[in-house]
């Protein structure tokens, strides 16, 4: 099968999952000889239009778990902004070292609805947005090389396939996971839920410097450029606002937040969970 094109689109607040969808870009544009786009779907004006693929083009496509599943308030993007043509797909999700759940089947459920081809899947254990504890190295070089020869070995099974093969393939192709399933609980040091879907990041004031990195980065646009200490909007606790200012003035203080981050670095920090790599071919 001929790919004349590749796109690499991430959703990546914090930078983990970006650096996953490069390597794996340059992996499948080596192997296939073609020109790779790789563009982010992280912040709000990324993610206004329709993106329509084509038969001839591949496209790779990843995002963090959220709660054991994709991001629920990008969810609803990933279904409405994403159309293919029997495109095939390379998809992968990431995940702070806990577990993937449900995500990566999640994902291909949604993909497979909107005419893509999944044809290969991976889930990588990345830093945790939540806490420099949880495998902070991570993504390390010789990961992204594992990924990025993933890739090419994926692109060289696609250019050597014939379309009605990769269609059945993809067809019969599964990950780990319920696509149905519901979101993982968050629990707390003493193991009881821990609710804090309302906490939003706070601001100190004497090291902020007003320049609107945070408001920036955002990928919810929540937060007021002109007053960054005021978030009127929805919150999603992917902390880009925190790991995005320099001056280490954004932060939370929600009790129910912070027993969650300090169960996690408990009892995931380590041992390091194993990447998976998953192929149709």
């Amino acid at each position: 099968m001929r790919i004349r094109e590749i796109h690499s689109l991430y959703f990546s607040p914090t930078g983990g999952t970006a650096k996953y969808a490069k390597a794996m870009a340059e992996g499948a544009a080596e192997a296939l000889a073609c020109p790779a786009e790789i563009s982010s779907f992280t912040l709000p004006r990324e993610r206004e239009e329709v993106r329509h693929f084509s038969s001839d083009e591949l496209l790779i496509i990843g995002s963090p778990t959220y709660a054991g599943k994709l991001p629920n308030k990008i969810l609803p993007e990933f279904q409405e902004k994403l159309r293919g043509e029997h495109t095939p797909v390379l998809l992968f999700v990431s995940y702070g070292n806990r577990n993937f759940d449900n995500s990566l089947a999640e994902f291909l459920s949604v993909l497979r609805a909107n005419g893509f081809l999944p044809l290969a899947a991976a889930a990588f254990a990345c830093r945790h947005a939540f806490s420099d504890r949880i495998c902070p190295e991570r993504p390390r070089v010789e990961e992204l090389a594992e990924a990025r020869g993933f890739a090419a070995r994926a692109a060289e099974a696609l250019k050597a396939s014939d379309p009605a093969v990769l269609e059945a393939a993809s067809l019969a192709f599964t990950v780990p996971g319920d696509a149905e399933a519901p979101y993982y609980v968050p629990k707390g040091e003493d193991g009881a839920p821990a609710k804090f879907l309302k906490a939003k990041p706070l601001t100190d004031l004497s090291k902020c410097l007003h320049c609107g990195a945070c408001a920036a980065h955002c990928p919810m646009g929540s937060i007021d450029a002109a007053d960054t200490s005021n978030v009127p909007g929805i919150c999603i606790k992917c902390q880009a606002c925190v790991r995005g200012c320099k001056q280490g003035a954004k932060y939370f203080e929600d009790a129910a937040f912070l027993s969650h981050v300090r169960m996690l670095e408990e009892h995931f920090a380590a041992p390091e969970k194993e990447n998976l790599y998953l192929s149709a071919f």
